[in-house]
């Protein structure tokens, strides 16, 4: 019963908001019964169905070929419609200001006219020329009839067409011009930080190892095999000792996107590439997601750990993997472990961090927030986070959120740039 009440509110708030959206933008700018306001409205009906069928075609099991036509339009306009509504509301400010600046403008070109029309009657009132005589009958007085005012600039029709298209023609711009951006900054792929971390138990001869960390790649029906190419060039070029896939690669099953995640067989690091699993791995078949990283030479810890040279690695599967009796096990993954050790946790969720504070980590590497993906989202990730992106310390552990390589849904991030971190050790003896 909760979920279908979500679900109505959920759908009722959509199509306010795209009523919102369409008056704004069509209602209000165009002729009834013109072309312009026909193409309006049925873009109007047809984009939301198009992401309802993007977000659905997935879980449904569409055919993969129909996820990706439904996809880039589907996706693209759930960010647009975000963008464009708050460009509007932004103008609903604007809106008033304009009208009022119009009003100023035709009242004081009325109020020059008449003055200007005043100066003129009395200046062939004193003229000599047109005096009557001396005792000359007075002419017959003329009625003159004083023409209505005309409309204000608030209720003018032109003018409120003129305010309509002006703030409208600029929400427009500045909407879609934002999607445009943060596309161009997916698909361009994601940039390089470095992080300096230091760890007390790391040994001197541990100082300086280097982990590429990536995450919440989400290889799918639009960010694919040359995605995931551009990403394995990028954490070669830092030339990583270790590198750490911290879950989120594929928003789909290996049948489909087996072939996109290929690239992946390309990462070279002096420890390996290590992988562990993030929620979307159990909406895609996990189990068959891990063996088929293991085919590409990646190094799966589910609920494990290995020995590095200084300190521990450790992975635990996600939190989602509960469900399926698979969730992460944090006594098996650390319970018996030599805690004078340094040790490093992959974690897909930060939620986990109370967790590895009991188990004594020091240095926990998550992703799935996303950075937020989409402002304002990084505020509702708040809510559900400890940290959101970048590094924190709780107690004696300190964890490292990455943005993630990719983006979900709608290949587009707006003030939460992609990324991929290389996480510098430091030890203290150093």
């Amino acid at each position: 019963m909760v979920f279908v009440l979500a679900a109505v509110a959920v759908l009722a708030l959509l199509v306010g908001v795209h009523r919102y959206v369409w008056r704004r933008l069509v209602g209000d700018t165009t002729a009834p019964g013109s072309a312009l306001r026909r193409a309006g409205t049925v873009a109007a009906w047809l984009l939301p169905l198009l992401s309802i069928g993007a977000l659905v075609s997935g879980r449904a099991g569409a055919p993969f070929r129909l996820q990706q036509t439904l996809a880039w339009p589907g996706f693209l306009w759930l960010a647009a419609l975000l963008y464009l509504t708050l460009a509007l509301l932004v103008g609903e400010a604007v809106r008033p200001v304009l009208r009022w600046v119009l009003a100023r403008r035709a009242t004081d070109g009325r109020t020059a006219g008449r003055a200007g029309a005043g100066s003129d009657a009395a200046d062939m009132g004193s003229s000599p020329a047109e005096a009557p005589a001396s005792g000359a009958p007075a002419a017959p007085a003329t009625l003159v009839v004083e023409a209505p005012a005309p409309p204000s600039a608030a209720t003018h029709p032109s003018r409120r067409l003129f305010v309509a298209r002006a703030v409208g023609g600029a929400a427009a711009v500045a909407g879609l011009g934002t999607v445009g951006y943060g596309t161009y900054g997916v698909l361009r792929g994601p940039r390089v930080k470095r992080v300096t971390v230091p760890l007390a138990k790391l040994p001197r001869s541990a100082h300086g190892f280097r982990i590429a960390v990536v995450s919440d790649i989400h290889l799918g029906p639009i960010l694919g095999r040359a995605h995931t190419q551009r990403i394995v060039d990028t954490i070669n070029r830092t030339q990583p000792d270790l590198i750490a896939v911290v879950g989120d690669l594929v928003d789909g099953t290996v049948a489909d996107l087996g072939p996109a995640a290929e690239p992946l067989a390309g990462l070279t690091a002096r420890h390996g590439a290590f992988f562990v699993t993030g929620n979307h791995e159990y909406f895609s078949g996990a189990a068959q997601w891990v063996d088929h990283v293991r085919e590409l030479g990646l190094h799966p810890l589910e609920n494990a750990r290995v020995e590095i040279d200084g300190f521990d690695l450790a992975g635990v599967n996600d939190v989602a993997g509960e469900s399926e009796g698979q969730g992460p096990d944090f006594e098996r993954a650390l319970g018996d472990r030599d805690r004078t050790r340094a040790s490093v946790l992959l974690a897909h969720q930060p939620v986990v961090i109370d967790d590895a504070v009991a188990h004594g980590v020091d240095l926990q590497l998550s992703g799935h927030t996303h950075g937020g993906q989409l402002w304002p989202g990084n505020y509702l990730a708040e809510l559900a986070n400890p940290t959101v992106a970048g590094l924190e310390r709780y107690g004696d552990t300190q964890l490292y959120v990455s943005r993630g390589a990719g983006a979900w849904g709608p290949p587009v991030r707006v003030g939460a740039p992609s990324d991929i971190t290389v996480v510098q050790l430091a030890s203290r003896q150093a």
